[in-house]
C-alpha cells in the first residue's frame, strides 16, 4: 500500500491560530503525553547577544533561533480526532473509485522560528538537524521553482 497524501486542515483563520516556538532538543524522552508544569523543569534564558541557555535534567544546553525564510510558515499538526475515532472503531470506508489514499493533519499552532539546541556548546553550521532543515528548504525551493522562458536548461540539484 502506498503512503497517504497528507493535507493540513485548520478550523481557524491564520490570525486566530495560536503561535508557538518549537524546540529541537538533542535527547530522547520516553514519554508521549501531556506535561503539566513545564516551567518547573524548562526555563530557557536569553542573553543580550541572543544566545539561549537552559538546563534539562542537569545538562546544559545552548540554543540558536532559526527563522523560517520569507514565504514559509511552520505548523504544529496532529492527526485529526475524527480519523482517529474511525480508525479505533475499525470501520471501513468503501470507495467505488480507488484513488491515492489521503490523510489529514489538524493545525494546532503556527510558528515562524524554531530553537535548535546543542549540548554544552552552541549550534553551528555542522549540526545535522540545522543542516537537514536548511537542505530541505533548499530542495523545496528547487522543486517549486518554475523555469523562466529565458532559461530552459535543466539544473542539477546537489546537496552538500
Amino acid at each position: 500500500m502506498s503512503q497517504p497524501m497528507l493535507t493540513l486542515k485548520s478550523d481557524k483563520s491564520s490570525e486566530d491560530t495560536p503561535k508557538a516556538t518549537p524546540h529541537l532538543l538533542p535527547c530522547r524522552v520516553n514519554h508521549n503525553g501531556p506535561v503539566e508544569p513545564a516551567q518547573s523543569f524548562w526555563n530557557p534564558k536569553t542573553a543580550q547577544d541572543g544566545t539561549r541557555t537552559s538546563y534539562f535534567r542537569g545538562r546544559k544546553l545552548q540554543g540558536k533561533a532559526v527563522k523560517l525564510p520569507e514565504g514559509y510558515r511552520g505548523a504544529v499538526a496532529a492527526t485529526s480526532t475524527a480519523e482517529q475515532a474511525l480508525e479505533r472503531s475499525g470501520a471501513e470506508v468503501i470507495d467505488l473509485e480507488p484513488e491515492m489514499p489521503q490523510g489529514s493533519l489538524q493545525v494546532q499552532a503556527e510558528f515562524d522560528e524554531m530553537i535548535v539546541w546543542g549540548h554544552e556548546a552552541g549550534v553551528d553550521a555542522s549540526d545535522p538537524y540545522l543542516r537537514g532543515a536548511e537542505e530541505w528548504l533548499a530542495l523545496a525551493e528547487k522543486i517549486h521553482a518554475y523555469p523562466t522562458p529565458a532559461s530552459k536548461e535543466t539544473e542539477v540539484i546537489t546537496l552538500s
